[in-house]
């Protein structure tokens, strides 16, 4: 079986690829339709997108114009960090379908916890109010399920301590170097699946001369070292790609790193540029 067509099972039984294809920065139109459907020729069925990536039409038409059965792709689109209240979460889910071009996502994440300009600041009350609305389109079949991104144990425990439903997924900035332990562990813990957002720390890995040793071990690129690190760790990738090349090489994730080899780079320090999580609008 191949790695994009073996899969996780959600914490509510439904099954997900485990390696997704991004979509941050790819910019609608014809850059965003064309990665998408490379992606989808290079055997990816996980799709990830978001309402304020933009780019929401062009993945719906890459998806619609594949050739691929609906119930063969699994999509993710994400409620923008911005927007807690009821009328507004429906609204934006609407719009979600309606860019998407679909009755149905397989997906859907509260982007971020708090507002981007606000980052760090507790909405606990308020992301009650949008994880109630997102529990009806659950039930309704709108969304196979649900869950969040870029929430910390406390963000994650405020949902598990006063809503009904547990989330499926926690999707955070994970990559070598920047496991999250807490936040990672403590998702884990309560069987919530995490996601690796810029598993290749927005391109800050690919250079490091302290890995480029492991993936010549192991006869792969340090892109694909990092993404298979990511796997291992039971965490979901979601690497992003423009070009045909790129696509098709983070498919060949078919090897095994040894588990020495995980222990010292679990143990490793943060590699990206800043040193340190950004967690900008993604």
């Amino acid at each position: 079986m191949s790695i994009l067509t073996d899969t996780y099972t959600l914490n509510n039984g439904i099954k997900i690829p485990k390696v997704g294809f991004g979509t941050w920065q790819i910019p609608n139109g014809d850059v965003a339709y064309r990665a998408v459907s490379e992606a989808l020729e290079a055997g990816y069925r996980h799709i990830d997108t978001a309402l304020v990536y933009g780019n929401e039409k062009s993945v719906g038409k890459a998806i619609a114009n594949s050739g691929i059965p609906r119930d063969e792709l699994f999509v993710t689109t994400k409620l923008p960090a911005q927007i807690k209240d009821r009328v507004g979460v429906e609204d934006a889910f609407n719009r979600s379908l309606d860019n998407l071009d679909m009755p149905y996502v397989d997906l859907y994440l509260i982007h971020a916890p708090w507002p981007w300009s606000m980052a760090g600041v507790r909405y606990d009350k308020q992301n009650l109010v949008a994880w109630d609305m997102m529990q009806r389109f659950y039930d309704d079949h709108q969304a196979r399920a649900i869950g969040v991104s870029n929430f910390d144990d406390h963000d994650l425990a405020n949902l598990l301590d006063h809503g009904d439903f547990k989330p499926a997924v926690d999707q955070i900035q994970y990559y070598i170097g920047a496991t999250e332990p807490i936040n990672a562990g403590f998702a884990q813990k309560n069987d919530i699946l995490v996601e690796a957002y810029s598993p290749l720390a927005t391109g800050g890995l690919l250079d490091n001369a302290d890995l480029r040793p492991f993936a010549e071990k192991y006869d792969v690129s340090v892109a694909q070292l990092a993404l298979r690190f990511v796997l291992q760790n039971g965490v979901l990738p979601l690497p992003k790609a423009t070009s045909a090349a790129h696509i098709q090489a983070n498919t060949q994730l078919d090897f095994e790193i040894s588990d020495a080899d995980m222990a010292t780079l679990n143990a490793m320090p943060d590699f990206s540029p800043d040193g340190a999580h950004n967690k900008t609008q993604r």
